[in-house]
């Protein structure tokens, strides 16, 4: 397994991380937990340390199953959790932020007991609440390294001001944005920039595009009817439509070098530089093994700008995340 190195001073990891979300929440609910747990193991059986999860995922549950599936293994694992975006009990779409100290303190207790561990890896604050300073909620993870509580701090989804204000109060080891052929905001807001010049490591989560990238979704109609790809503006309509003609001319390129479509969206994301650590997500074995797969695809100069002159972001059909949502992004 090939590895990068996380933030300036921070471990190495594998170089392609395993997200687990899909296993318990939103792509569709009452999964397979044995194929979950199985491609968990198979995960560390490839090499993967990298383990990425949240409390708000379930909420709960997908922490409780990684905690499950590692049990015993703890030390093959680099676990990174998130805190701080609040769901509603029986809304499902209901959102909240909260980055205060007192919430921190109560999250990483209940993160470290679902996990069954006593340290985290990794924290990163999911969302920016803007009724909190940047600086008092890092002061309070700070607090959680000093405890043993946690190793590394990191940050989700801030601007590149945010991240410049938080490192000054803590070392930040990570920025998680969404990061893909079609989403590529973090190389225009300065972020990835802010990143590379403060030696912290870039973690862009839905590589994949939510598994748009991979070709395999032909219609809406192929999502559960709990599936949140439902609701996501890029995946309705006319926007699926317009959308699934770029894929189309990914797959073709991805066919010329005998490949699929999801290891060369990958692949693309891989070459975007070695401080960048994408968290492809899948419930699947076959899918993790495709994945990992992808670190073996050289990709030319000439073959990363045909793919962004295939895939132009201009001509990309809706937002990533609804209006009220995209409010909670780039904090």
């Amino acid at each position: 397994m090939q590895t990068r190195q996380l933030g300036k001073n921070g471990p190495l990891v594998s170089a392609v991380g395993l997200g687990c979300m899909g296993m318990t929440d939103f792509y569709t609910t009452g999964g397979d937990t044995q194929e979950a747990i199985a491609t968990i193991h198979r995960a560390l059986d490839l090499g993967v340390t990298l383990f990425d999860t949240a409390d708000m995922y379930g909420p709960h549950s997908n922490e409780e199953l990684l905690g499950k599936a590692l049990a015993g293994k703890r030390e093959q694992a680099f676990i990174a959790s998130k805190f701080g975006i609040v769901r509603t009990p029986g809304d499902a779409a209901a959102r909240g932020v909260d980055g205060s100290p007192e919430y921190i303190r109560t999250a990483i207790d209940g993160t470290l007991q679902r996990l069954k561990i006593d340290t985290l890896d990794l924290y990163y604050q999911h969302r920016i609440d803007p009724k909190i300073s940047i600086e008092e909620s890092v002061g309070a993870m700070a607090e959680l390294v000093k405890a043993g509580k946690v190793r590394y701090l990191g940050l989700s989804e801030a601007s590149a001001s945010t991240l410049e204000r938080a490192h000054k109060v803590h070392p930040i080891a990570a920025l998680q944005t969404e990061y893909s052929l079609w989403s590529r905001e973090p190389e225009e807001n300065g972020a990835l920039e802010t990143c590379r010049r403060l030696g912290i490591a870039f973690v862009p989560y839905s590589p994949l595009g939510r598994g748009f990238l991979t070709g395999t979704l032909k219609s809406p109609d192929d999502f559960a009817a709990d599936d949140y790809r439902r609701s996501s503006p890029r995946f309705q309509g006319e926007n699926f439509t317009k959308n699934l003609v770029l894929v189309e001319k990914v797959q073709q390129l991805a066919a010329d070098k005998g490949l699929s479509a999801g290891q060369l969206a990958l692949a693309w994301v891989l070459a975007q530089g070695n401080d960048v650590i994408p968290i492809p997500g899948t419930k699947q074995r076959k899918y993790l093994e495709e994945n990992v797969a992808a670190l073996d695809v050289h990709l030319s100069a000439s073959e990363l700008q045909a793919l962004k002159d295939l895939f132009p972001v201009t001509e990309v059909a809706g937002g990533r995340y609804t209006d009220a949502a995209m409010k909670l992004v780039n904090g």
